[in-house]
């Protein structure tokens, strides 16, 4: 009932604004979305690109931005709709003055939403470069598995797009060399003493190495000295 007594049904003036706030009000709702909109491509930018799987981050961040303004409007009696107007104008002219600067300036697309980055080269991990990509291990190899591969020497390149998607190019099958093996039953069989000789990969990098019978060593790229069985498998039996 006291919804009823308090709220005028099509009060035109509460509708278009509030009564509470000045016209200059909507100058600051202005600032206020530059500001968010910039929070949320920081916020994205920090996270990495898995977060944006699929979704350009500008996609991503009009629904974020756009998510709350047009959700509070539809019920909300004290949200006027001349406010969430201008909260759709500055967000949608920030996207679009964003989308021509990534356009005309390489520089900023590459720093905004992200450049391809090389994971795999050669059957080896770039293992700096993944750690800076907020990718593990384990979510590189689960991405590699989707492709049926197999071991890392099967893998000639690798890239993360700025999408968040791995785009993976392959050695052909005469060329494909002994590799750190992915499946996870294979690398579980991780030993820092070798229990049979012959070549070893890297549990870390994917460097291959000849290594004796229970003799240890240091890998050569990364340091490391935990050892699985190299793996040959072609990826076309």
């Amino acid at each position: 009932m006291l919804l009823a007594t308090t709220i005028e049904p099509f009060d035109w003036k509460r509708i278009l604004i509030s009564d509470e706030a000045p016209v200059l009000f909507l100058l600051e709702i202005a600032f206020r979305c530059l500001v968010t909109y910039l929070l949320i491509l920081g916020a994205l930018r920090v996270t990495g690109r898995r977060g944006v799987r699929q979704l350009s981050i500008f996609e991503l961040s009009i629904i974020l931005a756009l998510g709350s303004a047009a959700g509070d409007a539809m019920f909300y009696d004290d949200v006027p709709l001349l406010h969430v107007a201008v909260v759709f104008v500055m967000v949608t002219g920030l996207y679009l003055v964003f989308n021509r600067l990534t356009e005309h300036y390489p520089r900023f697309s590459d720093w905004l939403e992200g450049a391809p980055v090389l994971l795999i080269e050669d059957g080896e991990i770039k293992h700096e470069i993944l750690k800076k990509q907020n990718l593990t291990q384990k979510e590189l190899f689960g991405e590699l598995r989707q492709y049926q591969v197999e071991h890392l020497g099967q893998v000639r390149r690798a890239y993360i797009e700025a999408t968040g998607n791995v785009s993976i190019y392959f050695f052909a099958d005469d060329q494909v060399r002994p590799g750190l093996p992915i499946w996870p039953e294979r690398f579980g069989e991780t030993r820092r003493r070798p229990e049979e000789a012959g070549p070893q990969a890297c549990a870390c990098c994917g460097h291959v190495q000849e290594l004796p019978r229970g003799g240890t060593a240091r890998c050569e790229v990364c340091q490391q000295e935990a050892w699985v069985p190299a793996c040959a498998e072609k990826r076309i039996q």
